[in-house]
């Protein structure tokens, strides 16, 4: 049987392929809110840094932050039409509900977009925790969880960057990776984390099946 109760989703990067997207409108952030640009060159060493670390690197100050996350709210809401969900996903969501697992999601995106990419997957969620702050996303899982009443020790985030695991570790919730997202499977892996899901299929399997899930990877030096 399942060894959990709640399942807690990232979005963009997790459940939506919106990669591409992103790296499409990242020159005109950087441009609009005058910061440093970014070397397409380096962009899979980008991709292991967490989140806080490549806003310092791109000059993001503190009180810039909000500003930049309505920027990308507001273009992803004119371009949203050119995201769809990950191949896989919506059987995915579809076979843990059938399992009787309660499901959320928790993003920096708006509730109109996640609705909208996620279409009739929608109705599987029980809790939308969105417009979450690019390094505020504790807030609402744990808002999440409070609305569904489950127990951290319970629940299992799923998400595509590291600060997705730092919220998990904060609310006393467990977490695994997906290996497709905006973050390198090889930075999860040198942080010790569980190895990542290599497919929506996998999480399917392991999550809804209650199989032993895959070893932590060691932390690399």
């Amino acid at each position: 049987m399942p060894q959990h109760d709640l399942i807690i989703f990232d979005f963009d990067g997790t459940l939506a392929d919106s990669f591409a997207w992103f790296w499409r409108v990242l020159p005109d952030v950087t441009a609009k809110f005058n910061l440093r640009p970014i070397d397409p060159a380096r962009r899979d060493t980008y991709r292991e840094m967490p989140a806080r670390e490549l806003m310092t690197l791109m000059g993001v100050r503190w009180w810039q932050a909000p500003g930049i996350a309505r920027y990308a709210r507001q273009r992803m809401d004119a371009e949203v039409d050119t995201i769809a969900l990950f191949d896989g996903v919506p059987v995915m969501l579809t076979q843990l509900r059938t399992a009787g697992l309660r499901l959320a999601v928790v993003s920096s995106n708006s509730e109109a977009n996640v609705r909208r990419i996620l279409g009739p997957s929608a109705s599987h969620f029980d809790h939308f925790g969105c417009g979450a702050p690019v390094l505020g996303k504790k807030a609402r899982t744990l808002r999440a969880l409070r609305s569904i009443g489950a127990s951290p020790a319970r629940t299992l985030c799923i998400g595509d960057e590291l600060r997705d695991a730092d919220v998990a570790r904060d609310v006393g919730a467990s977490f695994v990776p997906v290996a497709w997202g905006y973050t390198l499977p090889s930075a999860f892996r040198a942080a010790g984390l569980a190895e990542p899901f290599a497919s929506p299929a996998q999480i399917a399997e392991y999550v809804a099946g209650g199989t032993q899930r895959l070893p932590a990877s060691p932390a690399m030096g």
